[in-house]
């Protein structure tokens, strides 16, 4: 049975028509996560009203091929001019930017689509054949596992300076004051916001990365 449903959802994608609005959609998305600010999640939001008439299956295609071509597409500014599109972008600034300035960006957006492209399809295939038992162990995942994850993320993260290990964390703790601005998602309490309303909502991680990446 699930090898029948597995062939069937082949058998759809194979469809010149979801061909079609896939290709429309990596375009458009790769065009979004070009723009600074405007990630994969934004590019989705803005872009649903087309997906109300075209029928579900190609709705689907079209918003995912919508995501994953904002994903790719953040990486062109961070290659570029240093400028992150998105979150998940930001690193690509550390090497990407540094081939760009060795007169090399060819080489270094081919291997972002490459690394994007193999990536991704790795990612689905794991997301066919371990969906089942990933969301067995999520229900394992309580407060202290999250918990400890995040810290074991945060030393892992402020260990990258090498050996200014100090710098690594002045910076750890810098992030962790900005990202206690806004509301408290437990409580919902209002954190450093001093009164001002436009601060409940935090302070979104692309605008702190446009600063850093892009002043510097």
């Amino acid at each position: 049975m699930e090898l029948q449903l597995l062939l069937q959802g082949f058998m759809n994608i194979l469809d010149p028509q979801v061909i079609f609005w896939c290709v429309l959609g990596v375009i458009i998305g790769t065009l979004v996560g070009a723009l600074p600010g405007l990630g994969p999640t934004a590019g989705v939001a803005l872009l649903l009203p087309l997906s109300f008439t075209i029928g579900e299956l190609n709705a689907l295609t079209l918003l995912m091929s919508i995501y994953q071509g904002s994903m790719y597409g953040g990486s062109l500014t961070s290659i570029l001019i240093n400028v992150p599109g998105d979150a998940s972008s930001a690193v690509t600034t550390l090497d990407g930017y540094q081939l760009t300035k060795k007169g090399k960006p060819g080489i270094a957006l081919a291997l972002s689509a490459i690394g994007s492209f193999i990536g991704g399809t790795i990612g689905f295939i794991g997301l066919i054949f371990l969906t089942p038992y990933v969301a067995k162990w999520a229900y394992v995942f309580g407060s202290p596992e999250y918990f400890a994850l995040m810290l074991f993320a945060l030393i892992a993260t402020s260990g990258l300076g090498d050996k200014k290990l100090i710098k690594g964390l002045i910076a750890m703790g810098l992030g962790l004051l900005i990202s206690m601005i806004g509301s408290d998602s437990i409580q919902g309490i209002n954190r450093l916001t001093f009164g001002f309303f436009e601060l409940m909502d935090g302070i979104d991680f692309v605008v702190v990365a446009i600063g850093v990446f892009g002043l510097s």
